[in-house]
């Protein structure tokens, strides 16, 4: 029988480990997409194991794993929604209301397949809240809500303004019908994510005009597929999409990303990874909808549908030398900067290396895999 490892190789071990990510090369998204597997167990360890790499040294600032979600992690549990009424509640709405207020421990909704026609607000008093459904039977937690009715902002099927919220498997749909030019304030969110440190995977966005509000905080987006028109996908959000398909279906000019920064020293920004973009429309992968937007779109794939010109300043020539746009070693036939706008940048390794790690978002500290329920 093989002896086990002494104390002292444990802590060695954990020190490299530590020593790596402190470096902030594994970080780093490979550009060869089949060694992004391995890169993800690399940086998503399950929590157990992260926390005890992270918390090897105390005396390097800046690694330590998230200790509130640290927390909340050890004392985590697990209530049920069913429709038929054989679980511990038949709405999602009335299981996010049995979660107290000043939430402080990790509670997962695990939600029964069909659809839930239903308006939901996520307080901002209750962290550390999952929403789980089966892959093979996902939930569709739909609603009509317009900005003609509720404005833009509250028109969303699911707001979430708490920090640490996670979603596997839902998808989130606003059914409200596609804006015909006619209608006035006929935008219609699916989801809006107001609060830090919210990871999703594998989720459906579903709507036309402003379908996912990424409103502002950290975010982590993965296996995802996000469905629209016009802008989107908009907001004053950090966040990193990674493998997650971005499907236009709009008739005529289709807008992928409307990013709201507006001030030089706003730390936001959203970033696309191997992405596809695919659909219908003359689609324009964003517009300045605020005068200092930052957008990049790296290692994706680009349909025929992508506008050549790539980007817009909304119509205000200032914007054309504030806003950041870039774009780094994308492919397919949308890709090519030949008649891009002059102000889209075609990044160097050096000026994309910022967008393409976990660090954009300082994922290593919070970001986990989704849970095995």
């Amino acid at each position: 029988m093989a002896s086990k490892p002494t104390s002292a190789v444990l802590v060695v071990s954990a020190f490299l480990t530590l020593a790596l990510l402190v470096s902030g090369k594994p970080n780093l998204i490979p550009e060869n997409e089949a060694d992004l597997d391995d890169w993800i167990v690399r940086n998503m360890r399950e929590y157990d194991k992260r926390k005890a790499v992270l918390n090897t040294r105390s005396d390097v600032p800046g690694t330590h794993f998230d200790t509130e979600l640290a927390a909340a992690e050890d004392a985590g549990r697990v209530i049920r929604v069913k429709k038929d009424g054989t679980g511990d509640f038949k709405t999602v709405t009335d299981a996010v209301k049995s979660i107290p207020t000043g939430n402080k421990r990790r509670v997962v909704v695990w939600i029964g397949g069909g659809e839930y026609r239903e308006k939901i607000l996520v307080e901002m008093t209750k962290p550390f809240v999952t929403f789980y459904g089966d892959k093979n039977d996902m939930p569709s937690i739909t609603y009509d809500g317009t900005a003609a009715v509720y404005g833009t902002w509250n028109s969303a099927t699911v707001a979430v303004e708490s920090d640490y919220f996670v979603a596997v498997n839902i998808a989130f749909v606003n059914s409200a019908p596609m804006p015909d030019g006619i209608r006035k304030d006929a935008q219609a969110v699916a989801m809006r994510i107001s609060g830090d440190k919210a990871a999703f995977y594998n989720c459906k966005f579903m709507g036309f005009q402003d379908t996912l509000c990424d409103d502002k905080g950290r975010h982590f987006f993965k296996d995802c597929f996000i469905q629209g028109t016009v802008d989107f996908i908009f907001g004053n959000g950090k966040s990193l999409y990674l493998k997650s398909t971005l499907n236009s279906v709009a008739n005529g000019v289709g807008v992928i990303t409307a990013h709201g920064r507006s001030e030089a020293q706003d730390d936001t920004g959203f970033s696309f990874v191997y992405c596809t973009i695919k659909g219908t429309g003359d689609t324009l992968l964003g517009r300045a909808w605020r005068g200092r937007a930052r957008v990049v779109f790296a290692y994706t794939y680009m349909g025929n549908l992508v506008d050549r010109k790539g980007w817009s300043d909304y119509n205000d020539n200032t914007r054309a030398s504030t806003v950041y746009y870039g774009e780094y070693k994308c492919s397919g036939p949308g890709s090519s900067s030949n008649e891009r706008v002059k102000y889209a940048k075609m990044l160097s390794d050096v000026e994309a290396r910022p967008f393409i790690s976990l660090t954009f978002i300082q994922g290593t500290k919070w970001v986990l895999p989704p849970p095995n329920l």
